[in-house]
């Protein structure tokens, strides 16, 4: 072999290495040390600031995380339809009301918190069917499902407003979960219910990922969004299997909405705010990636907790300096990839 054509396989070979070394491919070394001095930073501050105010911490910390779970409820939904289907729905946060109030007005006619969920998740998935129908000819322009979408969550927000007023109410929970717990080695109590929260969405987070891995369907909508052609060429009517994630995703709106409207409180103003929250969530935690989600909901829910109980006048700003700061060191969120990521 040629000196010439020698030395070229050398530095080819040396370019290949060098490519496989830490801090050459996926994340480079500055931002990867950037995020082991801002992890530890996080990591003494919350420490710091949790011997400071002693047991109540601990408090702290369950808050941060049953808000954490109340936003993976929604947040998940949000992500099958953001990162499965293409689709950009700002009606989630409607959704996310109307299947609360609906539950409401059921537990107040049978006096069952379990009846009210189920039949919130029914009405919940019902109007996701209903914004499946609106949106199915829009899909792949963004822009004008953006304006749709914001149009329906008005109408929405109004149409709740018109049947259940303006005034604030709850749901009450199931007797089972009414109450308190102590917390150890403190005297103070936590409500049984925020810790149901938090089971209920560990639970949800587990039936998706079987849906979706473990599953012929789940396999169906994965492929379906990869080649829709193929899909269909199979036999499979992939429009089905879209609708069926649009019922999904809507229920699990109108559940999260139980669940918020039993711990916290139904009013106008909130879609907005949940769907704020959870659009935090899907951003942090990648496009399309469910475990983002999950990890992005417990980090601004926590961060959330503690900069509303520490610095509650910047609490807002905290929150979003969160997301701006995750995705200045993983641009893609904590779980996702480049375009076209998938679950």
């Amino acid at each position: 072999m040629a000196p010439d054509r020698r030395n070229a396989a050398v530095a080819t070979r040396v370019g290949v290495l060098l490519a496989h070394l830490p801090g050459r491919t996926g994340t480079p070394r500055p931002r990867l040390a950037a995020q082991v001095a801002l992890g530890g930073l996080l990591v003494y501050y919350v420490t710091a600031k949790s011997i400071e105010i002693g047991d109540r911490s601990l408090l702290v910390l369950l808050n941060g995380l049953t808000a954490a779970a109340l936003y993976f409820l929604m947040a998940s939904g949000f992500t099958l339809l953001f990162g499965l289907v293409r689709v950009t729905n700002l009606a989630h946060g409607g959704v996310y009301l109307l299947g609360g109030y609906a539950a409401l007005s059921v537990q107040q006619a049978t006096g069952n918190w379990l009846v009210a969920i189920g039949l919130g998740f029914l009405f919940s998935g019902g109007i996701g069917i209903a914004l499946y129908l609106l949106l199915r000819r829009l899909r792949g322009e963004g822009l004008r499902e953006t304006m749709v979408t914001l149009g329906a969550a008005i109408v929405m927000a109004d149409q709740a407003l018109a049947r259940w007023g303006g005034v604030p109410s709850d749901l009450d929970p199931p007797a089972l979960l009414q109450g308190s717990l102590p917390l150890p080695a403190s005297p103070l109590l936590y409500p049984k219910f925020r810790i149901a929260v938090i089971g209920l969405a560990v639970l949800a987070g587990l039936v998706l990922w079987l849906l979706l891995y473990r599953t012929r369907l789940g396999m169906i909508i994965r492929a379906g969004v990869d080649d829709q052609d193929m899909v269909s060429m199979a036999g499979i009517r992939v429009e089905l299997v879209f609708c069926a994630v649009f019922v999904l995703a809507g229920g699990l709106a109108g559940t999260a909405g139980v669940a918020g409207g039993t711990y916290l409180s139904l009013a106008q103003g909130e879609d907005n705010r949940i769907l704020l929250a959870s659009l935090i969530v899907v951003i942090a935690g990648g496009l399309g990636s469910l475990r983002g989600a999950g990890a992005a909901a417990i980090l601004v829910g926590l961060v959330e907790a503690f900069a509303q109980t520490h610095h509650a006048i910047l609490s807002v700003l905290i929150t979003f300096g969160t997301l701006i700061a995750v995705l200045a060191l993983r641009p893609h969120g904590l779980f996702g990839q480049p375009v076209d990521a998938r679950l």
